[in-house]
């Protein structure tokens, strides 16, 4: 798909600047502009991505966290959410709901979540050498709207 238009923004993880990302996301975005539906789901699965590069990939220390934002052809938005931090061993298993490697508090959703709200999501990782999850979603465009 061509990318019609992309901004990076670099952030320490902390869990501050998850509403950050949050809202960096939500502003790219809105320039398709989609329904509040739409921008919610974003603004969502991009919680989810950015919580777990904060929770999970630095536990013991702070790291760049890094998301990419695209517009690309056909109404779509693409964010990339990387980090250079402890890397997933298993991903399939990272992608099983229910599963952490965090404490009691987390829930094991973020990948389920971040994939019910967004139309593709795909992980990269390696020990050691981080985590990258790039998440697509199609947005409807006023002339989908008005059928």
């Amino acid at each position: 798909m061509k990318v019609l238009d992309q901004a990076t923004v670099t952030f320490w993880s902390r869990s501050a600047n998850e509403s950050f990302a949050r809202m960096a996301a939500a502003c790219f975005a809105a320039r398709l502009d989609p329904t509040l539906d739409e921008l919610n789901d974003i603004k969502t699965a991009v919680s989810e991505a950015v919580t777990n590069a904060i929770v999970h990939a630095y536990p013991d220390a702070l790291g760049k966290v890094i998301m990419r934002l695209r517009l690309l052809e056909g109404d779509v938005v693409e964010v990339l959410v990387r980090d250079t931090g402890v890397g997933i061993a298993d991903v399939e298993k990272a992608r099983t709901p229910m599963f952490t490697t965090g404490n009691e508090e987390r829930s094991g959703m973020g990948f389920t979540i971040m994939e019910s709200f967004m139309d593709s999501v795909r992980v990269r990782s390696a020990p050691g050498k981080g985590t990258a999850v790039t998440m697509r979603r199609r947005v409807s465009s006023r002339r989908d709207r008005r059928r």
